[in-house]
């Protein structure tokens, strides 16, 4: 893979891009810079990846004919005011407005380096996604203290009565934006701006759950319980996984009627991968 970071003098945000990119994407990464009006190398672009123990000191300004931009797999353009350079032709573009520190003190360099470092960072953990599970729907979770209230508010903000309620929960639906929105009650829970119960993915059926769940041991994702049927509350197969920051996620897909006639007298659920059962099925 090919990636080309352009800016206009290419003089200090192309060019830590491109030294960051070489220290932080993998060896077999083609990484290039170049500028629509090339100067020279910025010295305090060099100071402040030298910060980092990062050296371009040899690293210098470069016309976009000079690095064959048509061959780039990846053009990220790094310009915040000024017009950027246009690459025509079908390329995987990315746009990452940095502000230009050329008239700033070696504080504004640092901004944009730590800036760009980021990007490149979540890029790095993305140029070798696998193919993760197709879903249907976007399930949310969250918990409210005062229940009608809430659902008040998301009536407007949804635009529609919700689906269903009990004194315990509200189910919004909307499947024109691919929507599933229930409010929980608080349960005497502490709850702040940043409170989320769950989320949750819909999958088409049972075999896609199974498939899921192979695909996150795949990727390394952690676990929360394995794939399996459900019977109390509402009848799924589900697999629940946590994200990096412990925040839980449903994938879930919905019983057929032939599902449903399995259903065992206890209701213990049944898992759907062998050797996944806890020592104490819950």
């Amino acid at each position: 893979m090919r990636i080309l970071f352009l800016c206009v003098a290419n003089s200090a945000r192309s060019q830590m891009a491109e030294g960051l990119a070489r220290a932080i994407l993998p060896p077999e990464i083609e990484v290039a810079s170049a500028g629509s009006a090339p100067g020279g190398l910025d010295p305090l672009a060099v100071e402040a990846l030298s910060e980092t123990g990062i050296d371009i000191s040899q690293h210098r300004s470069k016309p976009l004919s000079e690095v064959s931009p048509e061959t780039a797999d990846l053009i990220v353009t790094l310009c915040a005011e000024e017009v950027c350079p246009f690459v025509p032709g079908p390329v995987k573009r990315l746009h990452w407005p940095i502000a230009d520190p050329a008239a700033g003190d070696i504080a504004a360099f640092r901004t944009a380096r730590d800036q760009i470092r980021g990007r490149i960072e979540v890029l790095a953990r993305l140029l070798d996604l696998p193919e993760g599970p197709a879903g249907t729907e976007f399930h949310t979770s969250i918990r409210v203290r005062d229940l009608a209230a809430s659902t008040r508010f998301y009536g407007w903000l949804l635009n529609t009565w919700p689906k269903e309620w009990t004194h315990r929960y509200a189910t919004f639906l909307r499947p024109d934006i691919g929507l599933n929105l229930v409010l929980m009650v608080a349960d005497d829970a502490t709850l702040h701006h940043d409170t989320l119960y769950h989320l949750g993915l819909a999958l088409p059926d049972k075999a896609a759950i199974i498939d899921a769940y192979h695909r996150a041991v795949a990727v390394g994702a952690h676990v929360d319980k394995p794939p399996r049927t459900t019977w109390k509350g509402t009848p799924l197969h589900e697999l629940w996984l946590t994200d990096p920051d412990g925040t839980l996620i449903e994938v879930y897909a919905r019983l057929t009627e032939t599902d449903l006639t399995a259903m065992p007298e206890n209701q213990a659920p049944a898992y759907l991968v062998p050797g996944t059962e806890p020592a104490t099925a819950d």
